[in-house]
This record gives structure tokens, sequence and C-alpha cells, in this order.
């Protein structure tokens, strides 16, 4: 199957299904001497594992991290660093029910069509449980980020119609303290309080909802980001898309900015000291991007994600052989998925930004 990896320099790789032995992840690119911290990326990971809370699913797995090559005392060695994470609670039973069927709104349908067989246990590669890997993944690129200053914040500003406030992005360390206060994962903590409040209650009533994750990456230097093709923000875009679940994506002003005009929308630039080195400006409607490059402000975007496809209901649905089916909700399935998503926004957006700073690097080199 091809589209399982990402990244050109530094570029990942990843493997495994739902209800398999181990899910995974190879990384290539990654330089040498970049401090690698078990503790830290399974950190991360305890922040998308399953079985957290009551408003995710109930499968529980501790999603234990094994490194198997790439570091040696405690650092990366510039050869791939391959991380297993061992498959510890599948339930391949409660998925028999529609092994000859289709789950609307799920992969089901297509990968049949596609490929002419589908692991229908948890739904196989398709299965939100692969993006575990990239969790991994994105806090080795973390590590890279850091010698550069560069931080990485993301929190649920939505669920449903409830919408938290903007926040005020100036210290990121506070608003992750705020974050990681309530499973809702939310910053604002009166809106978390509400948004948690709303989920328990779609959940009683075995239904799903959707949610929106806002991101912000900071001190990112002027110049990544490729001509026309592979803009920064474009693979910002893709990185997100790829993300099971995500159904938009916008940054900086986004559809928001359509409904201005160009007299409110251009930032206007100003340079302290007269110094190009601090050019910086006053509003950032571009979200830290101008013709898809970053210009030293603030990235900011916004991630969407759609309720999850699987519902405690029964649903019309047809079978293998185009007959008419029934599609009967049954298993651990989250009633809503940004609370644990944040972590994987993140982990995709520092993947991205480390592919990039590496390219950066390589041309700054090529031009001497």
């Amino acid at each position: 199957m091809a589209g399982n990896s990402f990244g050109d320099l530094f570029r990942i790789t990843t493997f495994g299904e739902s209800h398999g032995k181990a899910i995974g992840v190879i990384i290539d690119g990654c330089p040498s001497n970049i401090t690698i911290d078990e503790e830290f990326i399974q950190s991360e990971l305890d922040k998308r594992k399953p079985g957290q809370s009551r408003i995710t699913t109930q499968r529980k797995e501790s999603d234990t991290a094994q490194i198997l090559s790439g570091v040696f005392e405690g650092k990366s060695t510039g050869t791939p660093i391959a991380i297993v994470i061992p498959n510890e609670d599948q339930r391949s039973k409660d998925y028999t029910h529609i092994k000859d069927i289709f789950r609307p709104s799920h992969a089901d349908f297509t990968y049949q069509m596609k490929y002419g067989i589908r692991d229908y246990r948890g739904g196989g590669r398709s299965s939100a449980r692969e993006t575990a890997a990239r969790v991994a993944a994105g806090a080795v690129a973390k590590s890279f980020l850091q010698q550069f200053g560069i931080e990485i914040f993301a929190h649920v500003s939505g669920v449903g119609t409830i919408e938290a406030p903007n926040l005020d992005t100036k210290d990121l360390g506070a608003l992750l303290e705020l974050r990681e206060s309530n499973i809702a994962r939310c910053a604002d903590p009166a809106t978390a309080n509400e948004m948690i409040e709303f989920i328990d209650s779609v959940r009683k009533a075995g239904d799903t909802v959707g949610g929106r994750i806002s991101a912000v990456i900071r001190h990112v230097p002027v110049g990544l980001g490729e001509p026309v093709f592979d803009k920064l923000h474009a693979d910002l875009a893709k990185a997100m898309m790829s993300i099971n679940a995500v159904h938009g994506f916008e940054y900086g002003s986004g559809f928001a900015g359509s409904e201005l005009r160009g007299s409110e929308h251009n930032d206007i630039f100003v340079a302290d000291d007269h110094d190009l080195n601090q050019v910086h400006t006053h509003t950032n409607f571009s979200g830290g991007i101008q013709g898809g490059i970053s210009n030293g402000m603030d990235i900011t975007f916004k991630v969407a994600f759609k309720p999850v496809a699987t519902i405690m209901r029964d649903q019309e649905t047809v079978d293998v052989h185009g007959n008419p089916a029934i599609a009967s909700g049954k298993g651990r399935h989250d009633p809503c998925v940004v609370s644990r998503a944040v972590i994987i926004v993140e982990a995709m957006a520092a993947l991205v930004i480390a592919d990039h700073l590496l390219k950066h690097q390589s041309y700054k080199h090529a031009a001497r």
C-alpha cells in the first residue's frame, strides 16, 4: 500500500494495524546528536492514548514506545530511528458483526473496492490507532526543533457549537498547564467545563460530535517554505488533512478573511531600528506565512474534525453483495475525538516544520 510515508528530508514511514501485533514508525533523516528523551516521547503518547477519561474511548492501551534503533546513549545517531508500540487491548470480536457490511462514513467500502480486501478489525490500517506512531515521530521532531527555540501549541477551541474565546498566546507554557488541567484539553477552563458536559451528554445519547483544534507555532525563522507547490501552508494543510476525521484546515484569517477588504486584511510591515532582521507586522492575518514562506510571525491555523463515524445506534447500509443491511454500533469509540487529537495536530506540525527547516538549511548551505 503506497502513501505510508511523509516528508522529504525529515521523513517518516508508519506501519501496523489497529488489531495487529503492533504499530510503529521509522524516522529517516533526523540529524545526529539530538537528545532523544524516551520519557518525553512517552509523555506525548500518553496525551493521545485511549482510555484517558469518560469522554474518550475506553480501549486500554499503555502505548509504551520501544526504540529499536537510531539512538545511542540518549542521542540520535543519524541513522533511521525505529519505534514500535505494541497493541495490548484488541477486541476483534467486537467487529465480527460488520465483517460483511459497510459502516456509514467509514473507510470499509473504499478500502474493499480499492484493494479487494480489508481488515475489518477496528478498521485495520485506516484506524486512528495509526496516529500513535505519528505522535512518537512528532516527539522526535519536537526534540530537533527545541534547539532552534521553536514552540508548538494546540488546544481544543471548539466542540459542536461551543466556541472558546481567542487566547493570548504570549505564554505558551501557561496555556499548556491550563490545557492539561482538564480532560477536554481546552485552555479556557470555563469553556472546557461546558465542552465536557456536552460531550458526556452526546455519549450517553449514543451519538458523536465534531470539534475544532487551534494551533500556533512560534519562533519559526523567516524563509521556511518552497515556491509554488511546496508552500509551507500547503504542506501544513496536507499534514492536517491526513489525520483521521479531519474535514477542514485554515490558516491565518482563514475563511473569515474572505469577508474583508484588502485595506483591512493587509499586514503592515514594521522594521525596528531600520533593521531587516527585526521586521514584524502590526497584524497577523497572514498567519505567519506569505507567498508560501514563513515571515517570522507566529504561524496560526485551525483544524476541523467531523463527528466520529461509529455511533451506538443502528444505521441503514449495504453488505458486500450490495444487499440492504443494518450496521449496529458496538465496541469502544470516542464520542468526540478532538481532546486526543490535540497532540496529533502538534506532532504533524512538528514534522512539517522539521522537514522544511532541513530544506532551508540545505538551501542556505548550497547558496554559500
